[in-house]
């Protein structure tokens, strides 16, 4: 299995180093897909940085996100063209939201009242 070129799966899948991976949905909005792939690069990070002796919850949740992020692309999951459109965007929607939810807050921002200026 060296080429997926003509077959089937070549547009659902590409080969790295012999392996066959998911590819992103395509028909995720240019901007969702930015916003996942910076949340995925913040939990790789964070898997690589805690997997050095970080202590406490930061590698379960760096491997949440990056868990989240795939399936938030489509990369893992249920496969995005057993989705339909809506299906597809409330897969990404939500998980964009959960996402957000689990990014750590600067300190002294949690609980800030808004600027109404």
């Amino acid at each position: 299995m060296s080429d997926l070129g003509g077959t089937t799966d070549d547009k659902r899948f590409f080969l790295h180093s012999g392996r066959r991976w998911r590819k992103t949905d395509p028909s995720l909005p240019e901007e969702v897909k930015i916003r996942l792939m910076s949340h995925l690069g913040r939990g790789r990070s964070g898997v690589r940085n805690s997997s050095k002796g970080d202590a406490g919850g930061a590698l379960p949740r760096a491997r949440r996100t990056v868990q989240l992020a795939k399936e938030g692309l489509g990369e893992r999951g249920t496969p995005w063209w057993e989705q339909s459109a809506a299906q597809r965007e409330a897969r990404w929607t939500a998980a964009l939201e959960e996402l957000e939810a689990l990014r750590p807050k600067p300190p002294g921002t949690a609980g800030a009242p808004a600027d109404d200026d």
